[in-house]
């Protein structure tokens, strides 16, 4: 027998040794447990990706053309266009060229725009004769037959243009501005009273159109490196409501201007000056290489 604080200090010491004598057990598995939980972790951190952060917001930028001081020194030139785009564009148009015997880089180009047609046509020549090297799908074009009269009226513009500014900072990928309004849309716009007839009409990358043509990203690729290798002041652009070449171009639709019918019959001019004259059959119309 043991008195009671005598058995209760006992107990006490023998409840510790005890727990001293568990504690390498419990140490090894605690270390058994975590050890790979552990170890999987750090593997993890040395070997997965690291974690992808939101990237900010990029500056806002007009769909079309941005003047040279807009955008900083992270915005990309026109010569880092023709170094990531110029090698595979050009071996693209080569044999197009090739086949229709004009040397590449061409003198001129002519750009044949055909709204109802939706196709752009691609004309070009070293020599004295234009030749017709190759046509692309237009993917969008805003608007109906009919000349641009007003800015907001989505109406892609039908004349003769040239390409005035080459934008490799499109919001379209690639674009190239033209010249609406030209002298005779201003002209005309001034004696009606017309003191917004629009401005910012481009060839675009992309499907998307609002008043400008939207030839899609590898179009306009080959158009742009085209364009900057022929120099842009070579190249004139025609759009016409559709092609000459099947039926004449007619004043048809409700409340177009007078001055419609000479607009068209330059635009006739223009795209019939391209070929030769064509002998058609009285009960087959015309139709262009691309409608066979």
């Amino acid at each position: 027998m043991c008195a009671a604080g005598n058995c209760r200090a006992e107990v006490t010491i023998m409840t510790s040794k005890a727990v001293l004598s568990l504690l390498p057990v419990i140490a090894l598995l605690l270390t058994a447990c975590a050890g790979p939980a552990q170890q999987g972790r750090k593997q993890n951190l040395a070997g997965a990706a690291p974690e992808r952060t939101s990237l900010p917001k990029p500056a806002f930028r007009r769909p079309g053309y941005l003047p040279p001081f807009f955008g900083g020194s992270d915005q990309r030139t026109v010569s880092d266009v023709l170094r990531d785009f110029g090698p595979y564009s050009v071996q693209k148009l080569k044999p197009y060229f090739e086949r229709a015997g004009v040397a590449f880089p061409p003198r001129e180009v002519v750009l044949v725009g055909l709204k109802q047609e939706k196709k752009l046509e691609l004309w070009a020549r070293d020599g004295s004769d234009y030749r017709l090297i190759r046509h692309y799908d237009i993917q969008a074009a805003s608007g109906s037959a009919g000349p641009k009269l007003r800015q907001g009226d989505k109406q892609v513009p039908e004349g003769v243009y040239r390409i005035v500014g080459l934008n490799p900072n499109s919001n379209y990928h690639l674009s190239m501005k033209l010249n609406y309004p030209n002298d005779f849309d201003l002209y005309h716009a001034q004696l009606e009273g017309r003191t917004q007839p629009g401005s910012d009409i481009f060839i675009h990358g992309r499907a998307v159109s609002a008043g400008c043509l939207a030839m899609g990203d590898e179009a306009i690729e080959e158009l742009f490196v085209l364009t900057a290798q022929v120099g842009k002041e070579n190249v004139k652009v025609v759009i016409a409501p559709h092609d000459p070449r099947t039926w004449p171009l007619e004043q048809t639709a409700a409340g177009q201007p007078e001055w419609t019918r000479e607009l068209y019959a330059t635009i006739a001019d223009e795209i019939l000056s391209l070929s030769r004259p064509l002998r058609v059959s009285s009960s087959r119309p015309y139709s262009p290489p691309y409608q066979r």
